[in-house]
């Protein structure tokens, strides 16, 4: 998986629940249709492989999306959605969640950058967007519960010096796990962590934007 994601993700409930089972629910036609929220359809094409497990789909290379509607929890994989300033994602992706939860996540380990945003019936409740070359770029709203042992220094870099009081990366794990249930790579553990979903078993249609 490593330590890269680009997903939104839009959720009725408990995402890792409304997964389990996604397969019973999911087809091509419905995840197309919830891809054209990010793209014109015209533009988008089946990339007529096999379906992305999870754990592989929250980083599409570029040119490519992967996307899962469930009835429960709606989910969108694309490069395009890592904004360095979450709260800037597009007043229509916002509006397409009322009455829902939406959640932002992205991160990438080249950069040791991260950014998530949680909206809830459309309205922003919490933004952060972070690394060590820039800073802090974004810092919106009341912190959550699981950022504060991070913000609080239980949780150093272990890099001397290092420039945030926290590694971006570990709080992206703790993210994943806090949002959807499984975890990545995170900076130190080198290795996936468990968690309530397994993503290797959760499966997205893949596309092309051309």
């Amino acid at each position: 998986m490593g330590a890269k994601t680009a997903m939104l993700v839009y959720a009725d409930g408990d995402v890792a629940a409304g997964l389990t089972g996604a397969a019973d629910f999911a087809d091509e036609a419905s995840a197309a249709e919830l891809l054209a929220l990010l793209w014109p359809p015209a533009r988008i094409r089946p990339d007529g492989e096999e379906p992305w497990d999870l754990g592989d789909a929250v980083f599409p290379p570029e040119g490519r999306a992967c996307a899962l509607s469930t009835p429960e929890v709606d989910v969108l994989c694309d490069q395009a959605l890592m904004l360095d300033r979450p709260s800037q994602l597009p007043a229509h992706l916002v509006d397409a969640s009322m009455g829902r939860t939406l959640y932002l996540h992205a991160m990438h380990s080249a950069v040791d950058w991260f950014a998530f945003a949680v909206w809830r019936d459309g309205v922003l409740v919490r933004s952060l967007s972070l690394s060590p070359d820039d800073g802090v770029l974004e810092d919106t709203g009341e912190r959550l519960a699981f950022e504060e042992p991070f913000w609080a220094g239980r949780h150093p870099a272990s890099l001397e010096g290092y420039p945030l009081p926290f590694h971006p990366l570990d709080l992206g794990d703790h993210a994943l796990r806090e949002f959807f249930g499984f975890s990545g790579e995170g900076a130190d553990d080198g290795g996936p962590s468990a968690g309530r979903l397994d993503p290797w078993a959760v499966e997205l249609y893949g596309f092309q934007v051309v």
